[in-house]
């Protein structure tokens, strides 16, 4: 299994190495590994090396603690509900294999708990016919109304419909489901766009929200599509899932720094109630565990 960032650094101070350049080079390694990125990491240990120089600080608490408060000025975190009383849409993107799907429906869920009276999930993703079967078994599961066209058919109108529906029931929020079909970049940002407008439109003003899903096991993969996703339709906030891997990547690091996006929720599993609020603390906490 591969060791975790924390382990390695655990092992690091261990070794009684001195603390010097080559130390300083090795947790460089060591945080590229851990997926912060070469760029996010080489600038981290720079300027931890000058703090800990000037600071005089030699000893295993007091670099962890610097490099700690280094970390977390990148990592954002952002509290994000649907407005009360109000159209609400959200529009949920990210490439294939993500938990997309999944994680709409433990939305909904989190969503129905948390006192949002109308909830109707949008199959958006009218690529993947398994998609919207998939969809339709959670909204089932859950109690929550879905809307769907036939398969092929134009995901704006699937969204169109939803938010109409989700109109004549009351204040609430859909969220809708999209294709995430990262092979042709140019299709994607067209299609994404035309969804991104019918969305714009039929939520009330600043009520609506493009939410990114990735798989935090997928390091700077997951930064790459970041970047695609938020120059196609300017993203609100991430959703990181498969958060309970053993190995936890600090890509949110390099997203944060990067790109300058929050995180709003990770998924820790399977289960509808595997979603909760991100803390961006508890996240570096886990990340330089000790």
């Amino acid at each position: 299994m591969k060791q975790s960032f924390g382990e390695k650094l655990k092992a690091l101070f261990s070794k009684g190495n001195s603390i010097n350049e080559e130390f300083f080079e090795e947790l460089t390694d060591m945080l590229v590994e851990g997926d912060i990125g070469a760029k996010t990491a080489f600038e981290v240990v720079d300027e931890l090396e000058s703090i800990c120089s000037k600071e005089k600080i030699r000893e295993q608490e007091g670099i962890v603690a610097k490099l700690k408060e280094l970390l977390l000025r990148d990592v954002k975190a952002l509290s994000l509900m649907p407005e009360a009383g109000k159209q609400n849409v959200w529009m949920m993107l990210g490439v294939n294999g993500v938990g997309k799907t999944t994680t709409a429906a433990k939305l909904a869920k989190y969503f129905k708990e948390h006192d949002v009276e109308n909830i109707v999930l949008a199959s958006a993703d009218t690529f993947r016919a398994a998609a919207i079967e998939q969809l339709a078994l959670h909204g089932e599961r859950l109690g929550v109304r879905v809307v769907s066209h036939q398969h092929g058919s134009d995901p704006s109108a699937v969204v169109f419909d939803a938010a109409d529906a989700l109109r004549a029931a009351g204040p609430g929020v859909v969220i809708a489901d999209t294709a995430g079909r990262l092979h042709n970049k140019e299709n994607l940002v067209r299609e994404l766009q035309k969804i991104d407008r019918t969305c714009g439109l039929k939520a009330d003003e600043g009520c609506y929200k493009k939410i990114l899903v990735i798989d935090a096991t997928t390091g700077q993969n997951a930064l790459r599509q970041a970047e695609v996703f938020n120059e196609a339709v300017k993203i609100d906030a991430i959703i990181m899932t498969k958060y309970d891997s053993t190995a936890k990547g600090g890509v949110a690091v390099s997203i944060g720094r990067e790109l300058g996006l929050p995180v709003a929720f990770v998924c820790t599993g399977e289960s509808y109630e595997n979603i909760q609020t991100f803390n961006a603390e508890e996240y570096i906490d886990d990340f330089l565990k000790m």
